[in-house]
């Protein structure tokens, strides 16, 4: 049986929130409002954490669904974000699709409605901003942008993080490395996310 999706995890934790809240389960229309999704939205998620045997839910009822093992309390204060490959800080390269893992961050960190997803950094174009290589960005999805926001975007089967301008007639992809020269691309770019957080491991640190 295929492990639940980061999606069916939120799913399932926000109803053994509300049970816990509440003790009674959320509506499939609650599940919904929510997480900003349509009624069948949410209704496919309940369908697949029980085919997953993690929930069950009686029959055209109302408020009958029931977890089949609690979420510890712990595990209800940290939330998964996939991680699904690597996005360069110098040119772009290209981003497997699939996803390499995931990391735990607290609810605290993330947004409650928004959806969230984490790549790997390679290359040195925005060490200015503070984000190195071998770090983790962790990527608030959305498709627009103000300037001087750091973006992920899709450029040509690859993504790429970079500041983010818009001028009169192009879209200016800013390094933040004097070494590098800009990107500029149409108004039409792709926006993947906004970088929310940068994860940094300290295990094998850079000896001066």
């Amino acid at each position: 049986m295929k492990e639940p999706t980061s999606r069916q995890l939120e799913v399932l934790s926000f109803i053994a929130e509300y049970i816990h809240a509440h003790a009674y389960p959320p509506t499939i229309r609650e599940l919904a409002d929510n997480f900003e999704i349509s009624v069948k939205g949410a209704h496919d998620h309940v369908i697949a954490l029980r085919k997953k045997g993690l929930l069950k839910q009686g029959d055209k009822k109302s408020r009958t669904m029931e977890l089949v093992n609690k979420i510890p309390e712990e595990d209800r204060n940290f939330m998964e974000v996939p991680v699904l490959g690597t996005v360069a800080a110098g040119k772009p390269i290209l981003s497997e699709e699939n996803q390499d893992g995931a990391i735990k961050l607290p609810r605290t960190m993330l947004k409650k409605k928004n959806g969230y997803f984490a790549l790997r950094v390679r290359g040195d174009s925005m060490e200015g901003a503070g984000i190195m290589d071998g770090d983790v960005a962790v990527i608030e999805q959305q498709n627009t942008a103000r300037n001087g926001d750091i973006v992920v975007v899709a450029m040509n089967d690859a993504v790429t993080l970079k500041t983010f301008y818009k001028e009169s007639s192009r879209i200016r992809l800013q390094p933040e490395n004097s070494k590098y020269p800009p990107i500029y691309c149409s108004r039409d770019v792709k926006i993947l996310g906004k970088l929310a957080h940068i994860i940094r491991s300290y295990e094998n640190p850079i000896r001066a």
